[in-house]
């Protein structure tokens, strides 16, 4: 077995939970059948859909041995698998099918990062479901593995609900060319429509950035730093999630599999192309981000120096009234102007003529 995987480490945003939850396989052999991820109790869901050019039938099953009808018909069996959390279906589906032992400890664990690996009947490709929630504005973070072999194809989910239904839908309606080809193009439906929502992702954190942009250059303020950095945090996870496909799909693209067709390639190396243009935008999205907290830090500095300015003048102003009250203020009895007529008015004369002359200058020097 040899594999093509990708150069970072895709996982949720959270990532002391993985910390935790790894810690089950220390000092246990390689293969070993452990679940990695979020705790469930509910039963794990299985569903095929068998089709061909002519036939389609979608059924829900109820145990794991319902799907070896489907094991060896010369149909197309798409088997999706909802729920990782029962090692025991997924060491059934294995030994029935033939998964690999290594394989089968991969798809249990949740925080793994993509990658494609081939044997000599098989591919299994490791890829992650991004969605974004506006209300706490987060990237979650789903594995979906996907096991090809034959004329089946076996998607693993953690948990139900996902973007896969118009792909359910073509096939029933017999909408496209998907009916009339074999596993792999299934197989690159599915990538297709994961790599497909990164766009949805990108588009909503563009959207949050503008607004976060708008906001740091009409009022920053101390908030704004954790915004600005929450955003870092959710570009870095998308990284992770999004450099390492590039590698897998061009591994599928190079790598010459008997169960991958000449017709395929094509569409794969369009999800190249979509891949590199989420690459794009995520490093361009960093980038802004960066720009972001130099804007914040630049315009904090500009507010505090506006401030300090008209502190600054304010003091210089009253710098030369508070040396002429401070004399005239002295208790020496020999002081002639304390006699005169017309000192009062006189004093008040030179006071406001010095502040007219200092904003003046001030003026003339362009510090106001």
């Amino acid at each position: 077995m040899h594999s093509t995987p990708g150069t970072g480490t895709a996982s949720r945003p959270r990532l002391r939970k993985f910390g935790r939850t790894r810690s089950r396989k220390v000092g246990l052999p390689p293969g070993s059948m452990v679940h990695v991820g979020e705790q469930k109790v509910e039963a794990v869901k299985l569903e095929v859909i068998n089709y061909d050019e002519h036939h389609f039938e979608r059924r829900e099953l109820s145990t794991v041995d319902e799907a070896l009808a489907f094991r060896d018909k010369p149909t197309i069996s798409w088997l999706n698998v909802t729920g990782l959390h029962d090692p025991a279906v997924v060491k059934t589906l294995g030994e029935q099918y033939g998964i690999h032992a290594l394989i089968l400890e991969d798809i249990l664990h949740t925080d793994q990062r993509p990658k494609v690996e081939f044997t000599d009947t098989s591919i299994y490709i490791v890829m992650r479901m991004l969605t974004y929630d506006a209300h706490t504005h987060e990237v979650t973070s789903e594995q979906i593995s996907l096991f090809m072999a034959g004329t089946t194809v076996i998607t693993f989910q953690e948990r139900g609900g996902d973007d896969f239904d118009p792909l359910r839908q073509r096939l029933e309606k017999d909408i496209g060319k998907a009916r009339r080809s074999g596993a792999d193009y299934l197989a690159y439906t599915l990538m297709d429509i994961i790599v497909d929502h990164y766009f949805l992702v990108l588009e909503s954190i563009g959207e949050e950035i503008e607004s976060l942009e708008r906001d740091v250059l009409e009022n920053p303020d101390h908030r704004m730093v954790e915004r600005i950095q929450r955003m870092k945090r959710e570009l870095i996870f998308l990284r992770k999630a999004t450099w390492p496909l590039r590698e897998v799909i061009s591994g599928l693209t190079r790598d010459e599999s008997p169960l991958i067709h000449a017709g395929t390639i094509p569409y794969l190396r369009d999800v190249y192309d979509h891949i590199v243009q989420v690459i794009d935008m995520v490093e361009t999205f960093r980038d802004m981000v960066s720009g972001l907290l130099d804007i914040y830090l630049s315009s904090v500095s500009n507010r505090m120096n506006e401030i300090m300015k008209v502190l600054t003048i304010i003091a210089t102003i009253f710098i030369p009234l508070t040396f002429l009250v401070g004399v005239y203020g002295m208790n020496f009895k020999v002081m002639p102007e304390l006699d005169w007529r017309w000192g009062y008015p006189l004093l008040w004369m030179v006071m406001i003529t010095a502040i007219v002359s200092m904003l003046a200058f001030f003026r003339r020097k362009r510090w106001l």
